[in-house]
């Protein structure tokens, strides 16, 4: 009988495991929220109640046990967190998008020198109008 190891074709993916087949994150994390959660039971065991302490420890360590374990799309859980509340709350919701286009910027400058142009003419017929009228003047005088 043969066995067979199953083995990843990405090896990207693969992540070094430090101690007992646990990530270095993963130590970390359980071991703060077991530096936070053993105690807090100890503390909350003397009021009597164990099933109260075990669940005040469970809801302490919680969200140690989240960060530790938690990935999606390989990112772990706080980058998600931080991409959530980026485009839930940091960013507007309504981004209009507006682009720069090159035809309506060429029509507006043609306007433009449209327009000039128009003003330049009326002036030059205006000096050009009241030029005569002055020689009209001096001929009939």
């Amino acid at each position: 009988m043969a066995a067979f190891i199953s083995v990843p074709r990405d090896l990207s993916k693969v992540k070094t495991k430090v101690f007992m087949n646990l990530t270095k994150r993963q130590l970390l994390c359980f071991g703060a929220g077991a530096l936070i959660g053993v105690p807090l039971f100890f503390v909350l065991k003397s009021t009597g109640n164990i099933s109260f302490a075990a669940m005040g420890m469970i809801v302490v360590m919680m969200p140690m046990f989240f960060l530790a374990m938690y990935e999606k799309d390989g990112q772990p859980l706080e980058v998600v967190a931080k991409h959530f509340y980026d485009s839930r709350f940091k960013r507007p919701k309504v981004r209009p998008y507006k682009t720069n286009n090159y035809y309506a910027a060429v029509m507006r400058q043609y306007q433009a020198e449209k327009e000039v142009e128009r003003i330049v003419c009326n002036r030059e017929k205006d000096s050009g109008s009241r030029s005569q009228a002055v020689r009209k003047e001096k001929e009939g005088a």
